[in-house]
């Protein structure tokens, strides 16, 4: 679940505590930890809603101005249901300690080097994690779509695949683009 970067600050700032979306099935549930560049977000309790039940203290909550601007964002999504979702800073995000980390003991590298090996193994283009933190670290900032034409991907199945690299510390996504982590460019220099 995306949540823009204004709404993640109300979050983590306690100002926000709502958010509203329009899903076919939900896409997350009670509990979920969403990982975001503020920290985590949990959410709290999430059930279907109607339009005619927001309010303008849900508006409010969920960051915006009134009641209209929110059923007006929501009716974006042509089809699907309305789901109420409450959500509150959880914890940093624990990948920011992670990817600061340049040394790793026997057992951490072995691990790593053992997920790594899984995601090419079960990936329909092959090897493609270390040709890919390579395109990263000669291309700091190079957007998404630009980095899937250099490396001959499509840029639909680049982005989440960049996104678990990411979740293993390798990578930073900047505001245009990514750049590997400190632990992505000493991974990389033991190659």
């Amino acid at each position: 679940m995306l949540i823009k970067s204004e709404i993640l600050k109300a979050v983590k700032s306690r100002h926000v505590d709502l958010v509203f979306r329009k899903w076919k099935a939900p896409r997350v549930k009670k509990g979920t930890l969403l990982k975001t560049h503020l920290g985590q977000m949990e959410v709290i309790e999430i059930k279907r809603y109607t339009i005619g039940k927001i309010t303008t203290e849900d508006a409010k909550r969920s960051g915006y101005k009134d009641r209209n601007q929110l059923i007006e964002n929501l009716n974006k999504v042509k089809e699907g249901e309305v789901y109420r979702i409450c959500i509150r800073f959880h914890s940093p995000d624990p990948r920011i300690k992670l990817r600061q980390q340049i040394k790793l003991s026997a057992e951490a590298a072995d691990k790593l080097q053992r997920k790594l090996k899984r995601l090419d193994d079960l990936s329909s283009v092959g090897q493609w994690t270390s040709r890919t933190m390579k395109a990263i670290r000669d291309n700091p900032g190079l957007r998404a779509a630009d980095l899937a034409n250099k490396l001959n991907y499509e840029k639909d199945w680049l982005k989440p695949n960049i996104r678990k690299l990411k979740n293993l510390g390798l990578t930073i996504s900047l505001e245009v683009g990514y750049e590997l982590s400190p632990l992505g460019k000493a991974w990389l220099q033991k190659k």
